[in-house]
């Protein structure tokens, strides 16, 4: 769960990026990035009524904040494919940040993600959440350790992604750092064990 909301005078402020015909994007382009972005948005939405979701809008981006119990995940193990890598004992939340465009809504791939999360004053941990695949929401993510269930103070820091962006007209966007602080984020500490996935592998790291 990630009950919460955003503290709108520590969270950068939106501003929609173009969505324009240009030398690169017909019209009937734009609707179809639209459409793919219709598509996420859904999933974000189902994902805020049923795993309560925070969800706001900062910079170019939609910025949705969740957490559930820690989880295993198959990762690459060298030239040995794909094992499977539990969530140690240890941890106690899966925390995840969906980052979506603001004018089209299509998933932003490739971003540099940091997630603080602080209990009061005092900060908790500060970790850089890489990309997740997931069958229903592409996101960014790790597990992580929490001292109870709060609640606690989650912030997400975005970076100016250094890939290049296509189109004189829509291209610029995501030029700057983006910041979002969600106040009062609940957390139900646990762990989702997986004893049928395999091969297995080592446990994944965790923050906290």
């Amino acid at each position: 769960m990630a009950a919460g909301r955003a503290v709108e005078d520590r969270t950068t402020p939106a501003a929609v990026p173009p969505m324009d015909e240009s030398n690169e994007a017909e019209p009937g382009q734009l609707d179809t990035a639209r459409q793919q972005g219709d598509a996420y948005g859904a999933a974000l939405h189902a994902m805020q009524e049923e795993d309560g979701a925070a969800v706001t809008e900062a910079g170019n981006f939609v910025v949705a904040l969740v957490n559930e119990q820690a989880e295993g995940m198959y990762a690459r193990d060298g030239d040995d494919g794909l094992v499977w890598r539990e969530a140690p004992e240890e941890a106690n939340a899966h925390i995840e940040v969906a980052v979506a465009d603001l004018a089209d809504g299509r998933f932003v791939p490739g971003l540099d993600v940091t997630v603080t999360v602080r209990d009061g004053d005092r900060e908790l941990f500060s970790e850089q959440a890489p990309f997740l695949w997931h069958p229903f929401l592409h996101h960014y993510g790790f597990n992580a350790k929490v001292p109870g269930e709060g609640p606690f103070t989650v912030s997400v820091h975005i970076e100016p992604p250094s890939w290049m962006r296509h189109d004189p007209r829509n291209g610029k966007r995501y030029a700057d750092p983006v910041d979002v602080v969600f106040a009062d984020v609940g957390f139900e500490p646990g762990r989702k064990p997986s004893p049928d996935a395999g091969p297995r592998g080592p446990e994944t790291p965790y923050a906290g």
